[in-house]
């Protein structure tokens, strides 16, 4: 689809602000405590949790962190409860949205979240009215240099994986739900060391935006949503169009 590298460096580059400014320690902070929570502390018998220490040691946590995180999990030590929760919505352009929320205040996040999108043209949508749009999937980004396509086809598929996408700078592992982790843990096994790894929501049709004004309401709204404090992930079913991409430099 025209525009879907571009759409992607922006994400990119956002995320990599992100983690400069602390933003994506607390995402990852949060991800280990929520493992630890529903599998236990140990990694060697917790996919969930072995693959949150990855992406954790990936993004530079420090260990100190990491372990302080898992301890609040177990409930070593103490920490308010984190409950998970999805909202769905409409935002400009007919273009959907899957927010995922970490909280210990559901009713206070649902009121933020609200008023972040009704100030930015978007709206809550009723449960399941967005969500059939999107495919549960799990999602391994690598640096190109870090395989060949060949490579990732020979280790990744025969581990489970369903494809792989080459996203400009990134090679995307998409695999099912429960073969994530199988298919991180055998490129880990072969040397292949990826950049992230967890379970989106996928769209399955896509909106191309070619309005500049909504482009930038789009992409507004959808850092606000995932700069606020209790945002885990945010999906979205548009993609920005070449024709007015360096408009929004």
């Amino acid at each position: 689809m025209a525009g879907h590298n571009k759409w992607s460096k922006i994400k990119r580059t956002k995320a990599v602000i992100d983690a400069k400014r602390g933003n994506a320690f607390s995402k990852l902070a949060k991800e280990l405590t929520l493992a630890a929570k529903a599998g236990g502390g140990s990694p060697d018998t917790n996919a969930r949790l072995r693959s949150a220490i990855a992406a954790a040691k990936a993004a530079n946590v420090p260990n100190d962190n990491i372990d302080r995180a898992i301890k609040k999990g177990t409930g070593e030590l103490a920490s308010a409860a984190l409950e998970e929760v999805l909202y769905e919505a409409y935002a400009p352009g007919g273009v959907a949205m899957m927010i995922e929320i970490v909280t210990d205040n559901r009713n206070r996040s649902a009121n933020d979240v609200r008023v972040l999108l009704s100030k930015n043209s978007g709206t809550f949508a009723d449960s399941g009215s967005v969500a059939y749009m999107f495919q549960r999937r799990g999602e391994i980004r690598l640096d190109k240099p870090a395989a060949t396509e060949d490579q990732l086809m020979e280790i990744a598929l025969d581990a489970g994986a369903d494809d792989i996408v080459d996203d400009g700078d990134d090679w995307i592992v998409y695999t099912p739900t429960d073969k994530l982790f199988q298919v991180a843990s055998q490129l880990r096994d072969k040397g292949i060391t990826s950049r992230s790894q967890k379970l989106i929501y996928q769209p399955q049709t896509t909106v191309t935006i070619t309005d500049v004004a909504t482009a930038k309401t789009l992409i507004k709204l959808y850092d606000l949503l995932d700069d606020y404090d209790d945002t885990q992930n945010v999906h979205a079913n548009f993609e920005i169009d070449d024709s007015i991409a360096d408009q929004l430099d």
